[in-house]
C-alpha cells in the first residue's frame, strides 16, 4: 500500500526551508535595474488637456502594429499587481520565508508596470486615453485564480506563467523594431526568467513531497492553462493577432514553455507515481500531444495567410 501523501498545507510547511533556499539564491543574484534608465525622456512632450500640448495621433506611433498590441496587453496585465499580489499573499502567508518571497516578488513585479507605460507615453506608442480607460475596466475586473485554495496548483501554474510571461516580453521587444523598447523588456524578461526559476524550484521540490498530487496539479494546470491578463477586454482578438505576429502562440508556448519546464522536472521520466498521479501524468501526455498537433495546424494555415498577403502586395 502506497503511504499516504502530505496534505496541502503540511506540503505548504514542508516548503518553507525550499523557499527559504531560493529567496537567498534569488537575491543573490538577481541584478538591481532602474526602469527610468530605459526610458526616452527626450522624446517626450506635452499631451492636449490641462496642459494645452499635443493631441495624440496614430502617426505618431513608431511602432508595427503587432508591438503596440502586445505591449498594451503585456503592460494591462502587469498593471493587475494588486490583485496578484493579494491572491498568493492570501494563500502562501504574509510570515517567514514565503512572506519575504512575496513581498520582494510584488516589488520587482512593480516596476514592469510603470516602466512600460513610462516608455509608450513618452513615445507617444499608443493612445493614453484608450489605454487609461483599458486600465480601469481590467483592473475593476480583478483577478482571481483558478488555484486558490490550491497551494500546488498554484505553484505549478506560476512555474509556467511566469515563463510564459518572460517570452511574450522578450518575443515583444523584438518585434518592436526599436533598441530601446527592447532593451527594457529583456530586463523585464530576466526578472520574469528569475521568477520561474524560484517557482519551478519549488515545484521540483514539491514533486519529491507529494508527487502524485504535484503530477495532478501540473496536469490540471497545462490542460487550462490560461494568460493572467486574459479578462481585458477583447483579449481573444489581440491574442490572436499577436499569435499571428509570432510573438505568441501555440508552438512557442509548446515548445519554448511548457516543454522546457517539463524537461527539467523530469516530469515523464520520473518514478513512484501511483493512482491519480499516474493517471495525470498519462493525461498530460495526451494533451501535450493534441497541443503539438494543434500548433502545427495553426502555423501552418499562418504561413499560408502569410504567402497569400506576400503574392498580394
Amino acid at each position: 500500500m502506497a503511504a499516504q501523501e502530505p496534505t496541502p498545507t503540511a506540503i505548504l510547511h514542508e516548503l518553507e526551508s525550499v523557499v527559504e533556499t531560493n529567496l537567498n539564491r534569488h537575491l543573490a543574484i538577481a541584478k538591481e535595474w532602474f526602469p527610468h534608465e530605459f526610458v526616452p525622456w527626450s522624446q517626450g512632450r506635452d499631451f492636449d488637456g490641462p496642459l494645452n500640448g499635443e493631441a495624440w495621433d496614430i502617426s505618431q506611433s513608431k511602432i508595427p502594429d503587432v508591438a503596440r498590441t502586445s505591449l498594451i496587453v503585456n503592460l494591462l496585465t502587469e498593471d493587475n499587481l494588486p490583485s496578484y499580489h493579494y491572491e498568493i499573499a492570501a494563500l502562501f502567508g504574509r510570515d517567514g520565508a514565503w512572506g519575504s518571497w512575496v513581498h520582494r516578488w510584488t516589488a520587482e513585479e512593480g516596476r514592469h508596470s510603470y516602466a512600460i507605460r513610462d516608455y509608450l507615453l513618452a513615445t507617444r506608442a499608443v493612445d493614453p486615453i484608450a489605454l487609461e480607460q483599458a486600465r480601469m475596466v481590467h483592473m475593476e475586473s480583478g483577478f482571481t485564480s483558478d488555484f486558490t485554495m490550491n497551494a500546488l496548483g498554484s505553484v505549478a501554474y506560476v512555474s509556467f506563467q511566469e515563463l510564459a510571461t518572460r517570452v511574450s516580453h522578450r518575443n515583444t521587444g523584438k518585434v518592436s523594431e526599436d533598441p530601446i523598447c527592447e532593451a527594457l523588456l529583456a530586463k523585464i524578461a530576466q526578472d520574469e526568467n528569475l521568477h520561474m526559476v524560484f517557482y519551478r524550484n519549488l515545484l521540483e521540490a514539491a514533486l519529491e513531497i507529494a508527487p502524485n498530487q504535484t503530477m495532478r496539479a501540473i496536469a490540471d494546470v497545462i490542460a487550462n492553462f490560461q494568460m493572467p491578463g486574459h479578462s481585458i477586454e477583447n483579449f481573444g482578438r489581440k491574442s490572436v493577432q499577436i499569435a499571428m505576429g509570432g510573438v505568441y502562440d501555440l508552438r512557442i508556448h509548446h515548445d519554448e514553455v511548457v516543454g522546457p519546464v517539463l524537461k527539467k522536472l523530469k516530469v515523464m521520466e520520473r518514478t513512484g507515481l501511483t493512482g491519480d498521479g499516474e493517471a495525470a501524468r498519462e493525461e498530460l501526455a495526451n494533451f501535450l500531444g493534441d497541443l503539438d498537433r494543434n500548433a502545427s495546424r495553426f502555423t501552418e494555415r499562418r504561413d499560408a495567410i502569410h504567402a497569400r498577403q506576400a503574392a498580394r502586395a
